[in-house]
């Protein structure tokens, strides 16, 4: 799933008031927070991610991650924070086109 820009947009707004709903800790990245950013999405769709690792290069490798196992689209990435998208089977947010 690729998204416009116009949609990144739309979707950075409606993301900018939520709070990270996941935090991956000093353990990394586990089969237990992994399956909790599924859930996540699968009931929210827009979720934000919060991780906190040392330097960016790890930081960008574990959002990497994230995207591929939950098949998410990453919408933003500001400092800590990762903001992703991934439609449900009945979507609830109505993307532009």
């Amino acid at each position: 799933m690729s998204l416009t820009s116009n949609q990144k947009k739309f979707l950075r707004q409606r993301a900018h008031h939520l709070k990270p709903v996941v935090i991956v800790g000093q353990h990394g990245l586990g089969e237990n927070i992994l399956a909790e950013v599924d859930i996540a999405l699968a009931h929210h769709e827009l979720i934000k991610v919060r991780v906190n690792a040392a330097d960016r290069e790890e930081r960008q490798q574990l959002i990497e991650q994230i995207s591929e196992h939950s098949q998410a689209e990453q919408v933003q990435l500001i400092g800590h924070v990762a903001v992703f998208y991934r439609p449900a089977d009945e979507p609830k947010i109505q993307l532009p086109r």
